[in-house]
């Protein structure tokens, strides 16, 4: 018989219950009379406190919690890629489609469909031996993801009876296993609790770079497959465009995109935005590679605090399959605060502005389960995750911003004067940073071009050179600078306007590959060297700087495209068709002067 224990205290989603002597420190149970789902999260003789995933209105003191012996689990198989869940991975779309406008409250753990029939293509063989992790079975679960059925965790064994390739719901036994007198009978699905990392061979070296078709980030802060990045800005910066960008754009393989609290009408517009959106490298539907988790501000705050272990789970059980993912998690600000507010009404101890003294580990422990792996079956797969950050009042000194900035590889700092300036993305190439960089010399090296690295350095030295200038332009003017200087400012704002600048609603400038993007800045470099040296022989900034010239070069990323192959060799013969000419000018009237 299940234990079963007796509510004395409600308070929000924090419950106290008595005769509680036989459940377990993290137990899923059952609560009230609605069987609303909850979990235990501490145990004292025979009273226990349970956080409880849902609404508690209407519950009432005396009423029972039933226990399941188990942790809170997610269901893995097919039927996940393309779906919306919420918080604790029930299929929102079923429930709407069942005519509810809201969750309702004791609807209890539904997941994945259990009737839905998959064709599967079945691998092993009677005799096979197999160990955790190997794939015994495929589903071909939407147009871009084969879906791989593996031998869960822990289990191993010589196959005994094998089912037929065909169609099967995912509870139907497709291979039984047999080691040491045990039998194991394995379906479609596996269970996993979310708060337990799935086990990997080992960890590997980071080295090879997350595409995500944005200027800023590829180039000047590049993200590492299995690397971690932090996205902190204030209200109305641009956080969750940019995750958007990142969610549709780049290369991985699979996306789960964990909205943790955000408002209602943002996520609606990922759900709006999603489906109509095509895959820049197979040009089929986005979703079909797309996991999405909503737990809005109006949902019950104990699943916005599980909401990103139920993501990070589901992302490692791909990454087992050889996938890399990507997860956004927009925002961890969100998760800290119903951190916070659960600690609260447990009256626990509160640190630096409530938030309670375990932020850092928890934020670390669930950072700590992005890497690049080799998997138990041998092939290699990678989570990358990637953190928006909400500071109140754009303050990145607060506590989750600054724990978060210990923890990360990259840290994306938005920037309210730039995106008050409507620059987008408003990342401020002064206070970001990438530990990656290293990492991933050789890989721009090997897959861009030799002196992409060395590129990158010297567009920074410009812009990082503009900014003290401009601190002398803001107290006596531009005009008492000398020429060489004026020079960097003007190449600055080429820079800054027509590299770092991206249009996310622009077609030609949502996405730009990594060669275009080397071809924009060696035509910058280009225009710096030529009109650079033409100051240096005298030559006037009137002259040097050619309106239409400067123009047409900012504007280069909306002409550019795969239908104008030459349009950066065009570019680049007018830059120095122009400077020749100039050139050849004053040394004509330097020789006749002499």
């Amino acid at each position: 018989m299940a234990n079963q224990g007796k509510i004395i205290n409600i308070n929000g989603p924090v419950v106290k219950a008595v005769h509680m002597e036989g459940f377990m420190v993290r137990e899923m149970v059952m609560v009230g009379e609605k069987k609303l789902i909850g979990e235990v999260i501490s145990l004292e003789k025979d009273l226990g406190t349970i956080q409880v995933y849902e609404e508690t209105s209407g519950l009432r003191m005396g009423e029972e919690v039933h226990g399941t012996g188990m942790p809170l689990c997610v269901k893995l198989g097919p039927g996940i890629i393309g779906n919306i869940f919420d918080g604790i991975e029930r299929p929102l779309s079923k429930i709407y489609d069942s005519g509810q406008k809201f969750i309702p409250e004791g609807i209890g753990l539904i997941s994945i469909d259990e009737s839905k029939k998959w064709d599967v293509r079945i691998l092993a063989k009677p005799g096979d031996m197999l160990d955790s992790g190997d794939v015994f079975a495929v589903v071909q679960e939407t147009s871009m993801v084969d879906h791989k059925i593996m031998v869960p965790p822990g289990i191993k064994g010589r196959v005994t009876e094998v089912a037929e390739s065909g169609s099967y719901n995912i509870r139907q036994t497709l291979v039984a296993l047999e080691n040491q007198g045990k039998k194991y009978e394995l379906a479609m699905y596996q269970e996993w609790p979310v708060r337990k990392p799935r086990p990997v061979a080992r960890r590997m070296p980071i080295e090879k770079l997350l595409v995500t078709g944005q200027r800023v980030i590829d180039t000047f802060f590049p993200l590492a497959k299995g690397g971690t990045a932090a996205i902190p800005g204030g209200f109305g910066t641009g956080k969750t465009i940019t995750q958007h960008q990142l969610a549709k754009w780049s290369d991985a393989d699979i996306i789960v995109y964990i909205g943790c609290g955000e408002r209602g009408n943002e996520m609606t517009e990922v759900l709006e935005d999603f489906p109509k959106l095509k895959d820049p490298r197979t040009g089929k539907p986005l979703m079909d590679r797309t996991v999405l988790i909503a737990n809005t501000s109006n949902m019950p705050v104990a699943a916005r605090e599980a909401s990103i272990y139920t993501g990070i789970t589901i992302a490692e059980y791909f990454r087992d399959m050889g996938y890399n993912v990507a997860i956004m998690a927009d925002s961890t600000s969100r998760w800290a605060e119903a951190l916070r507010e659960i600690a609260g009404r447990l009256e626990e101890m509160p640190a630096e502005e409530g938030y309670p003294a375990y932020l850092a580990s928890r934020l670390a422990a669930f950072y700590e389960r992005a890497g690049y792996v080799k998997n138990l079956n041998g092939t290699e797969g990678s989570i990358t995750v990637i953190g928006a950050v909400s500071p109140a009042g754009g303050d990145f000194s607060e506590p989750v911003t600054q724990a978060t900035k210990r923890i990360v590889g990259a840290f994306l700092a938005l920037d309210r004067e730039l995106a008050y300036a409507r620059h987008f993305p408003s990342i401020n190439w002064l206070s970001s940073y990438s530990g990656y960089v290293p990492m991933l010399g050789g890989w721009f090296k090997e897959n861009v071009a030799p002196d992409m690295m060395a590129l990158r350095v010297k567009m920074l030295r410009i812009l990082q050179e503009e900014n003290k200038l401009m601190d002398i332009v803001k107290l006596v003017g531009e005009d008492v600078l000398p020429d060489d200087q004026r020079v960097i400012l003007e190449i600055s704002r080429i820079i800054k306007m027509g590299y770092l600048q991206q249009n996310a609603y622009h077609p030609q400038d949502s996405y730009v590959p990594l060669s275009r993007q080397y071809r924009m800045l060696k035509v910058i470099e280009r225009l710096y060297d030529r009109a650079y040296s033409c100051v240096k022989n005298g030559i006037p900034l009137s002259k040097i700087k050619d309106e239409k010239l400067f123009s047409d070069i900012i504007m280069m990323k909306y002409n550019a495209s795969d239908e104008k192959p030459g349009l950066f060799q065009e570019l680049e013969e007018r830059i120095d068709r122009y400077y020749d000419g100039l050139e050849s000018v004053y040394k004509e009237g330097a020789a006749n002067e002499s």
